[in-house]
């Protein structure tokens, strides 16, 4: 979806695919695409209706090895080294028809079908990830020591972690009951736009307040506290940023 104008605004998106026949050829480029680098095919959305905003896009699957299609660098990112996020370059690359998926036109809704799941996940791995971080934080505290005695036994860092605990267990309820409703297929566009901003912005938090409470070794690579501090900044970017999710849940209550 995401093009190098184009992040949250879907309706913008401008890589075109023009029908020639039995083929569309497509132009345009992609980035931050998670796993573009490996993948052998990439669903990409396409405008194949100029000037009719959603209603002109739609999903059509390349494939590696089509002539035109590109992958450019693997991008070097802030955390989440594993991952690899890259940018696709589309010319004039011939795709058969038979790759559209579903149907012409319906790009915008199929992809806006299935954000709630997308969004309840990425919550959910905000929560999980706030969880280790504490238990991990809590490992350390209990074991390092300083004046003579460990680092748990002071009130800042019982307080410290007493909220925290208290926030992650508030944020694995939501997220219980977000799953809850998504399985019994109730789940709304609000309260899984709720979810996702509180519990990434939840993780965000909770991963600094526990990095402080290792000191100089809280900055150290080697340390996980470390590396989740990297991982965790993009969770309130990715799957919609924060100001959206609020603008969909303002939109929600009438304003």
């Amino acid at each position: 979806m995401t093009e190098p104008g184009t992040g949250s605004d879907l309706a913008s998106i401008s890589t075109s695919a023009l029908r020639d026949g039995d083929d569309y050829i497509v132009s345009g480029s992609k980035t931050f695409i998670t796993n573009g680098i490996n993948a052998d095919l990439v669903i990409t959305a396409v405008r194949t209706s100029p000037g009719r905003a959603h209603r002109g896009l739609s999903l059509l699957v390349l494939e590696r090895g089509m002539p035109g299609f590109e992958r450019g660098r693997n991008l070097e990112k802030l955390g989440m080294h594993a991952q690899d996020t890259a940018e696709l370059f589309f010319q004039e690359v011939r795709v058969p028809v038979a790759n559209l998926l579903g149907e012409e036109g319906q790009g915008f809704y199929q992809l806006v079908h299935n954000l709630p799941q997308e969004r309840i996940s990425i919550a959910l791995a905000g929560a999980a990830a706030a969880r280790f971080a504490l238990d991990n934080t809590l490992s350390y505290v209990k074991e390092r020591t300083a004046f003579g005695k460990p680092i748990g036994s002071f009130q800042n860092s019982r307080f410290v972690l007493a909220e925290v605990a208290t926030e992650v267990q508030i944020a694995e309820i939501l997220v219980d009951r977000c799953v809850g409703a998504l399985n019994d297929r109730e789940l709304s566009t609000e309260d899984a736009s709720m979810a996702k901003w509180w519990c990434t912005e939840l993780h965000k938090r909770v991963v600094d307040r526990c990095l402080q409470l290792f000191g100089g070794y809280g900055y150290m690579l080697e340390y996980p506290i470390a590396r989740a501090y990297a991982d965790a900044r993009v969770t309130t970017i990715y799957g919609g940023t924060t100001e959206v999710m609020k603008e969909i849940i303002g939109r929600s209550l009438g304003l």
